[in-house]
């Protein structure tokens, strides 16, 4: 029961999470390459044959990738729980007057008005899914709403990159406009990685307000996460080492897992 309790606490705030966070989200993020992985995102869609259509993007934040994505084609719906990333996301489709529906709904109860080409999830949103049979149930509600033969494409972080870089680790962070402190811990046993963000913004003047979050992320194995597919319907296609051909090996840091719907 205990156990339980934790467990259902820290999907609790992981619902929460993404709140004072959103606001700076992309301050932060500006190191990641978004065209560089569009491009490689959209080289497997296209290799799988997906190269126009309805595609959705599971778990799509500020919609950074989703903007991407729609300049290539794609008719993106995107959906997010986090009320303050979907704002900006449409804020970015307001000044880009791109054609993208937006909604807010949680990945485990996610409702679409009919099927898609495929369905993408990358930036370890799958990773926040802290319970395995939730994972199959977020597979199952992409293989129903996936066209029959349609592909889903999802990342997922490593275990390894959990052990072994963010580890027992303290990162931060110093802007002009806002600072973050990030205190990340590992638990082994459990593979749940914990991470407390300090966040100090600038709102009025030289006035910089204080925030915390905390975030929690599972590691799945690969064998665990094809499982969960097959459970939910799906047939297994392949696995990357993120931004390559080449399958996963022990140091990969991030992966890419392509299965495809296999019947409702």
């Amino acid at each position: 029961m205990l156990r339980f309790k934790l467990w259902y606490e820290k999907v609790m705030i992981n619902m929460d999470a993404y709140t004072s966070f959103a606001s700076v989200y992309d301050m932060f993020m500006d190191n990641i390459p978004y065209g560089e992985w569009c491009a490689y995102l959209t080289s497997l869609l296209k290799e799988y044959g997906v190269e126009d259509g309805i595609l959705l993007d599971l778990g799509c934040g500020t919609g950074s990738l989703t903007e991407l994505l729609a300049q290539e084609g794609y008719d993106m719906i995107g959906v997010d729980f986090s009320e303050d990333m979907l704002q900006i996301a449409m804020e970015k489709r307001e000044e880009s007057g791109l054609p993208i529906l937006y909604l807010l709904q949680d990945m485990r109860e996610f409702e679409l008005y009919g099927t898609v080409r495929a369905v993408v999830s990358i930036c370890d949103s799958m990773n926040y899914i802290l319970d395995y049979g939730e994972l199959v149930q977020v597979f199952s509600l992409v293989n129903n709403y996936l066209d029959p033969g349609g592909i889903f494409i999802f990342d997922l972080n490593t275990e390894y990159k959990y052990r072994e870089i963010l580890a027992q680790s303290t990162i931060a962070e110093d802007r002009e406009e806002s600072s973050f402190i990030w205190d990340n811990d590992y638990d082994e046993t459990e593979r749940i990685n914990e991470y407390d963000l300090t966040l100090f913004i600038k709102e009025d003047g030289d006035l910089y307000r204080k925030y915390r979050e905390t975030h929690f992320q599972r590691a799945y194995t690969l064998d665990e996460a094809a499982a969960a597919a097959k459970e939910a319907g799906m047939e297994f296609v392949a696995a990357y080492d993120a931004f390559t051909r080449e399958a996963p090996g022990e140091t990969s840091e991030r992966i890419y897992i392509i299965v495809r719907e296999h019947g409702k």
